[in-house]
């Protein structure tokens, strides 16, 4: 049996690259006014009308030149810091996620992210399978292209040919979503779970039966 989980938002409670991004900016010494403008300039990738592979791609032009293993170990303190902090995860869908890794579940996780921030996180997880936005890499640094994305209907294809090649019924699957991109995947399992607050998500979860988790950071306390 395979469990799918989105990661930004539903997992976790950030974008993961964005937020990443904010880190990196500080971390890697760029002034508090460049900060400000590249963080701005970041975000206005999200402006409604973007086409959101579209926006994915252009976000990882501004790592060109930097060297993956530099990024993966940024993205290491990233994930450090966030666990110091707590708030990261969404404890309702993480204790999901080992109630599965206790079932035997193959867990995998799809998002648009990329490794510096997923792996940490998978590896905090004991996920099984990333699958995400791969960076082109030349002789270890990081081009400013990308090699595949995975948004929207990559991560129901990416989804189905793991089903097909494992041979696990997609029937007795799960899948975790938070946003309307997540929905090719969600439909394509017999266990669909929205994660969150999104209204259109929310509709759909009451139309069709679906689970509906909250998707909170704290555990409640008592």
């Amino acid at each position: 049996m395979l469990a799918f989980f989105d990661v930004d938002e539903t997992l976790i409670s950030v974008k993961s690259m964005f937020d990443f991004y904010d880190y990196f900016l500080d971390a890697a010494g760029y002034r508090p006014a460049e900060q400000r403008a590249l963080r701005d300039e970041a975000r206005a990738l999200l402006r409604p009308g973007t086409p959101r592979e579209q926006a994915n791609r252009l976000f990882y032009r501004r790592f060109a030149g930097r060297k993956a293993a530099e990024l993966a170990e940024f993205g290491r303190a990233w994930f450090a810091e966030h666990l110091r902090r707590g708030g990261l995860f969404h404890t309702d869908v993480l204790a999901a996620l080992r109630g599965h890794r206790a079932a035997g579940a193959t867990v995998v996780f799809l998002s648009g992210s990329f490794p510096a921030c997923l792996d940490p996180v998978a590896e905090y997880c004991d996920a099984d399978l990333v699958l995400c936005t791969q960076l082109e890499l030349r002789d270890g640094v990081c081009t400013g292209e990308v090699t595949r994305t995975m948004i929207g209907d990559a991560k129901a294809n990416a989804a189905r040919e793991l089903i097909e090649r494992s041979g696990a019924p997609a029937a007795e699957c799960f899948a975790y979503g938070d946003h309307t991109s997540d929905l090719g995947l969600l439909r394509l399992v017999g266990n669909p779970v929205v994660v969150g607050p999104n209204p259109e998500m929310a509709v759909v979860a009451a139309e069709l039966g679906w689970p509906h988790l909250p998707g909170v950071t704290r555990t409640p306390a008592g």
